[in-house]
This record gives structure tokens, sequence and C-alpha cells, in this order.
């Protein structure tokens, strides 16, 4: 006897890829627009959404606070936070509070307020509404505002982005997102993750990579800042020297 075994159920997938995968810093350098395509393959054709996340290379923040001592408006104690990427964006076809509840978008680092941004040193975790990223510290209640100052000076610079309407469907399955990198972009090694979700949960995922990289003479002096900041300074130190002597005998002869 011959059992007939029903067809296997079509898994959907998404696949994309990036205009340019190496952007080249120069002296020139005005920042660059890169696309991002990609197509839905499920032949259900059930509904779908797609979230782009890209991250940059994670760089310290250092930021103070103005407070008024003695009629005087000084810096405070300068808070370090560890592990904020120096570039984020999150696009997606329609708002993610639509697409997939708080607990998903934590766990992904989806949207800037679900962004892992590390506290100072001195913080314990603690597991609220069912999540164990907590972060609280020294700085109390004041570590929401501390953190939304540091998204919002990097979104002011253009290092920090979310649209709910970043990814745009051009046709049946196939979509299109825009990665924007500004002037200050940092150097390094970027991460693209792009989600598939269906019924509010990730159902399959792509990584694609970017590089961004200094050439020519930026390059060299990168290298050598980064590999022998000794060097470098007294170097630089030297220089700044030179120049200014340089420009005092000129001055004097005149």
């Amino acid at each position: 006897m011959v059992v007939a075994l029903p067809p296997p159920v079509a898994q959907p997938a998404v696949s994309a890829a990036l205009t340019e995968t190496r952007v080249r810093v120069n002296s020139d350098f005005r920042g660059a627009r890169i696309v991002l395509y990609g197509a839905v393959f499920d032949p259900l054709q059930r509904p779908s959404d797609v979230v782009v996340i890209v991250r940059g290379p994670d760089q310290p923040v250092r930021i103070a606070r103005k407070v008024h001592v003695a009629g005087l408006w000084m810096n405070s104690r300068p808070v370090v936070f560890q592990g904020a990427p120096g570039f984020y964006m999150a696009a997606s076809n329609r708002p993610l509070d639509d697409i997939a509840r708080f607990g998903t978008l934590r766990r992904l680092g989806a949207g800037l307020d679900h962004l892992a941004i590390r506290a100072p040193a001195e913080q314990r975790i603690e597991t609220r509404y069912g999540i164990r990223d907590m972060v609280v510290s020294r700085l109390g209640a004041d570590y929401l505002d501390w953190r939304r100052a540091v998204v919002r000076l990097k979104e002011k610079s253009g290092l920090y982005a979310a649209d709910d309407h970043g990814v745009r469907f051009v046709d049946r399955g196939l979509f299109r997102a825009e990665i924007a990198l500004p002037t200050e972009a940092p150097i390094g090694q970027y991460r693209a993750d792009i989600f598939l979700f269906q019924a509010g949960q990730p159902v399959s995922a792509k990584v694609r990579t970017l590089t961004v990289e200094k050439v020519g003479a930026e390059r060299t002096l990168y290298l050598w800042a980064h590999r022998r900041p000794w060097s470098y300074g007294l170097a630089s130190m030297a220089f700044a020297l030179a120049a200014g002597w340089a420009a005092s005998s000129v001055f004097r002869s005149d």
C-alpha cells in the first residue's frame, strides 16, 4: 500500500544585494547613497513585510550636559556610552510597531527605540516586561535622558535614521531601499540585516556587508594615526611648530 504524502509547504525566503559593497573616502567625499534591492520568494503569496537594519562599526560616545553652578554654565561629569554604533539605519515598508511586537523588535534591535547602547561601567541588568536588557546604573532615572541625547545628536548629524516607509515594493515581491551615508560616516565594516516578516514574526533573513575605507593620502594618515598614535602625535606637533615658525618668519620679514 502506497501512501501519498502531502507536498511540502513552501518556505518563504528573502534575497537582497547592494549596488556597492565598497565606499572609498577621500578629501572630496561628500557622502554616498547606496541602493539595496531584493525580492521576496513565497509561492503562497502571504502578506509580507521587509525590515532593513544597517549598523556601522561600534564607537564609544562621550557626552556631557550643561549645569548651572554658582551663576556659571559648566559641563557636568562626562558619561561614556560603550558599544554605540557609529552609524544606524532602520527602514521598513510600514511602521515597525505594525509589523511586530515590542519583544521581537527589541530582540532584533529594530528601530531607534530598541537600539542597544551599553551604559557606563556601573551597571546591572534587571528583568522587566519579560525582557532582560533594562540597564540601570548610577545615572538612575536620568539614563533614558542621556540615551535620548545620544540618539538625538546622532540623528542631527545624519548618522542615525529610521524611516517607516524606507522600503518600497516596486513590483510583485521586488523591493528597494536606500542607504544614505553622510560625510561623517565612520570608517570600517557595516552590516546590513534584511528581515522578512510574516504574521509578526521574522521568517527569513539575509546579511550583507559594506566596507567604508579611506584611500590615497587620507588612508596613509588614517592608518598612521591609528597604528602608531604616538609618532603621529609627535609628527603633528612638529609640523604645527614648523608651520608657526615659518609664518612668524614671513611676517617678521614683512
